[in-house]
């Protein structure tokens, strides 16, 4: 019984030990970094609040999360937006911005970190106007001026009243047709001649037979 009771006073006696050992390790590590962390607001990104938060006693990156506050106002006050928190930045380890953006104009902004440890920064930002192209504008050039609109192709129809060349064809038969008809009418003219003169010489035939006949009685 004696030894179960020892045993549990030396378990307990332990698990203190590693609490202190703990309450002098943390003090060491905070004055490694300092007791405050040291945010610049250094503009903005599309709208989106940037900073840069280090340790304020050697300016090491704070490789913890960072729980921040973001607020800004208008100059005259009657304007305010937030409060947002900071997510990291990709690719850098100090950089840390807003998810959500900031309308158009002037703003004092201000971050408060509460955890790693405590912060405070400030700085005036402004936000311009950004004009939206509208649909099917051509871009601006790298000069800022829009581009000439090219002169539109012509249309390859036609013109309706255009007259169309008369087809060569047309001339060799029409030629062709008109000394086919004057052939046919000489022909006509040639037989009807022909049975003319046939005719008379019968007829003069047949008058002289009978004068003959006439005679010899």
């Amino acid at each position: 019984m004696r030894t179960r009771h020892a045993f549990r006073g030396f378990t307990g006696l332990g698990f203190l030990l590693v609490l202190f050992a703990q309450a002098l390790a943390m003090p060491e590590v905070a004055r490694s970094h300092g007791d405050t962390v040291k945010v610049v607001v250094t503009g903005q990104r599309d709208g989106h609040v940037t900073t840069e938060i280090t340790w304020e006693n050697d300016g090491d990156a704070v490789d913890e999360a960072v729980a921040a506050t973001v607020n800004a106002t208008s100059p005259d006050g009657s304007r305010s937006m937030g409060p947002w928190t900071l997510v990291r930045d990709p690719g850098t380890r100090t950089g840390w911005s807003t998810a959500e953006t900031l309308a158009p104009g002037t703003w004092k902004v201000t971050v408060d970190v509460g955890f790693p440890s405590l912060g405070h920064g400030e700085g005036e930002i402004a936000v311009p106007v950004v004009d939206p192209v509208p649909p099917g504008a051509p871009a601006p050039t790298a000069s800022g001026a829009a581009p000439v609109p090219s002169a539109p192709a012509p249309s390859a129809a036609s013109p309706s009243s255009a007259t169309l060349p008369a087809s060569p064809s047309s001339s060799p038969s029409s030629a062709s047709s008109n000394v086919a008809g004057d052939g046919g009418d000489r022909t006509v003219w040639w037989s009807t001649a022909g049975m003319a003169g046939i005719a008379l010489a019968g007829a003069a035939a047949g008058l002289w037979l009978r004068r003959a006949r006439a005679g010899r009685r």
